[in-house]
């Protein structure tokens, strides 16, 4: 998803460092993290004194790594490749052939960090990038810390950034969370989730608390539910070993979704610091009512795409999709209905939506508020007044509507709804990022508001907790629809009992 890459006047260059990425040959490295590196260094924001060495299992030189990134990024910049940049760029990345759990490897690594510093000066500052599988995670903090790599100076730093999942449920996040504090401290652990560097995402919290428009309607007064949508597609594509083991709740809900569900509930924190707004998100995932067992059919749908077509693209049935057991159980959607024991929203129902094979790529927040009364036009023609949403777009365009009700023109009171516009691109122009520019500056910087914390990611899982707990026991509830569809008809009843729907599909974009 592209954003808007316009840096500020007032942003200086991020910290010097040494950034070391573990699986640095993978397709993370190449289509995300060197991107976002090259426009970074287009923009300024990437400081002089830095250099990258990739580890993985691969046997490249120096030449071809860079050769290797340079086509990566060709294929997936935000914009024209400038050479001198880009060139630049690559002279200061370098390779280590690497096994993870050799600790030859990390000797190598020590020597070869001592190195880069004294070339370019990046003043002990090492930010470690674990872009591996999870279950690399505890043993590579383990051998980082056995090689001395993990220990700060006086004046200098040492970072891990992990990319999720953090655990497949809550006793091993607890355990993981547990490992890395053996050998880091909170300080120094960056759990990233790639969707918070969007910028309409990281707008929520200035769109409710600097603007006096917003904030004071932002409760149970005036809200009448708030719907979250994450709809993906694609199917599973070449993933289908991993998501088969996990599924739609386990790899979208207690990070993506909840970090959404986070920003858009939480209280206002005391200040815009790092700890105090990790701490109201911790509060209020804390506050999610846990639903007991009995209640989880209820208030909860999972499902499965069969074949279907999407997009003019035939889909086959999941269980036909490589890697996909034959009988498979696993959910490829989830819908969820979710209420938060506190004061601002008691009463208020949160829906959350997210799935594979749907019949458009959306991710969005809607915040439906409160109908108004009907007494003032029971003399007029008008019968139903549209509905009134405030909804940040996320993906696959960064904008945020505004939909009321407004007169039509003419001599009688018609009434129709309308909707007003605001879309980055079109506003502030400037040139475009992928989302990964923002978090590692920010860990660059030591700015940490934007990563979850251990906490936060342990609320998230005891939240979901006693939804696995029920579907263990039994796979009745698991319903099918088609590829290319909403979703089964299951999730439009969820909203029906509660004489809500789903809001409808927006073709809108910003032009």
């Amino acid at each position: 998803m592209a954003t808007d890459l316009t840096p500020s006047p007032n942003a200086p260059p991020a910290e010097p460092c040494a950034m070391v990425v573990f699986g640095a040959a993978g397709d993370l490295t190449g289509r995300l993290l060197v991107p976002a590196l090259y426009n970074l260094a287009a923009a300024g924001l990437l400081a002089e004194k830095f250099a990258l060495i990739g580890l993985a299992r691969a046997p490249l030189t120096d030449a071809d790594f860079r050769a290797q990134l340079g086509e990566a990024l060709h294929r997936y910049a935000t914009g024209a490749v400038d050479p001198a940049v880009w060139n630049a760029l690559a002279q200061r990345f370098f390779y280590l052939e690497a096994n993870f759990e050799a600790p030859d490897t990390y000797t190598g690594l020590r020597r070869r960090l001592a190195e880069v510093e004294g070339e370019f000066n990046t003043g002990g500052n090492v930010l470690f990038y674990l872009a591996t599988a999870p279950e690399y995670f505890g043993s590579i903090v383990d051998q980082l810390s056995w090689a001395g790599l993990t220990r700060e100076q006086t004046h200098d730093w040492r970072r891990v950034i992990l990319e999720k999942p953090f655990g497949h449920d809550l006793a091993s996040a607890q355990a993981l969370n547990a490992r890395l504090r053996r050998d880091l401290t909170e300080e120094q652990v960056y759990r990233i989730d790639h969707y918070l560097g969007k910028e309409t995402v990281q707008n929520i919290l200035v769109l409710r608390f600097a603007n006096g428009l917003f904030e004071p309607l932002w409760n149970r007064n005036h809200i009448d539910h708030v719907q979250i949508t994450v709809a993906e597609s694609v199917g599973v594509e070449k993933r289908g070993g991993y998501y088969d083991r996990a599924g739609a709740l386990r790899d979208m809900v207690p990070n993506h979704l909840f970090q959404l569900l986070a920003l858009t509930a939480m209280e206002p924190p005391t200040c815009f610091g790092a700890d105090a707004v990790r701490t109201e998100k911790t509060k209020l995932l804390e506050a999610v009512q846990v639903l007991k067992p009995a209640q989880v059919a209820a208030h909860v749908v999972r499902a499965q795409y069969g074949a279907g077509t999407v997009g003019g693209h035939t889909l086959p049935d999941y269980r036909a999709e490589p890697r996909v057991a034959p009988d498979s159980t696993t959910e490829t959607f989830v819908a969820l209905k979710l209420t938060i024991d506190n004061w601002r929203w008691a009463g208020v129902p949160f829906y959350l939506r997210t799935g594979k094979a749907l019949a458009r790529r959306s991710t969005e927040i809607a915040i439906r508020f409160k109908q108004a009364p009907y007494a003032m036009f029971r003399a007029t023609p008008v019968e139903r007044l549209a509905p009134n949403y405030l909804v940040l777009h996320i993906q696959p365009e960064e904008r945020i509507s505004l939909e009321f009700s407004a007169k039509v023109p003419g001599p009688a009171v018609h009434m129709a709804g309308v909707g007003m516009d605001f879309c980055y691109n079109r506003h502030f122009g400037g040139g475009r990022a992928i989302g990964y520019e923002t978090l590692i500056y920010d860990c660059m910087m030591g700015d940490a508001t934007l990563f979850q914390r251990s906490d936060t990611v342990e609320a998230a899982w005891r939240a979901v907790e006693p939804i696995f707990e029920a579907w263990s026991d039994s796979t009745a509830d698991l319903v099918a629809y088609p590829a290319g569809s909403w979703g089964p008809q299951q999730a439009q009843e969820l909203l029906g009992r509660d004489g809500r729907q789903w809001r409808g599909a927006d073709h809108d974009s910003c032009g």
